[in-house]
């Protein structure tokens, strides 16, 4: 069992960074692959970003490409989402989701793909 808790997140203007943070717990999370997705209100949620268990691969949507960066630090038991140049279109809820994938250098995509899931951080950009 893997529990998740995002950080970080908050009411920016445009333009502006925020780093997100979503720490894990137990003792495999360098095997986990990781990634992050988001809900805007009235939309349905959707894969900003995701990262292989060894950190090696990285997949990002096309909204957000070249302005969000998606790392892992194992010693920390930490996935962290950099987000820089913020729109007002990338406020929502952020939510990270893990699964077991040592076995694959495959960065997932779909939300089918994880098994864990956090409880999300809102972030709000003004415009």
């Amino acid at each position: 069992q893997v529990q998740l808790v995002e950080s970080g997140g908050g009411l920016v203007q445009a333009g502006d960074s925020l780093r997100l943070s979503c720490a894990a717990s137990g003792r495999t999370f360098s095997s986990y692959a990781m990634g992050w997705f988001r809900q805007a209100p009235g939309k349905e949620r959707e894969f900003v970003a995701g990262i292989s268990w060894s950190g090696g691969t990285t997949r990002y949507a096309d909204s957000v490409k070249g302005r969000f960066t998606i790392s892992k630090e194992n010693a920390k038991n930490t996935l962290y989402l950099q987000m820089n140049r913020l729109k007002a279109e990338d406020t929502a809820v952020y939510y990270c989701a893990a699964v077991s994938a040592a076995w694959t250098a495959v960065a997932f995509t779909g939300q089918r793909q994880y098994e864990y899931w956090g409880q999300g951080t809102q972030v709000t950009v003004s415009s």
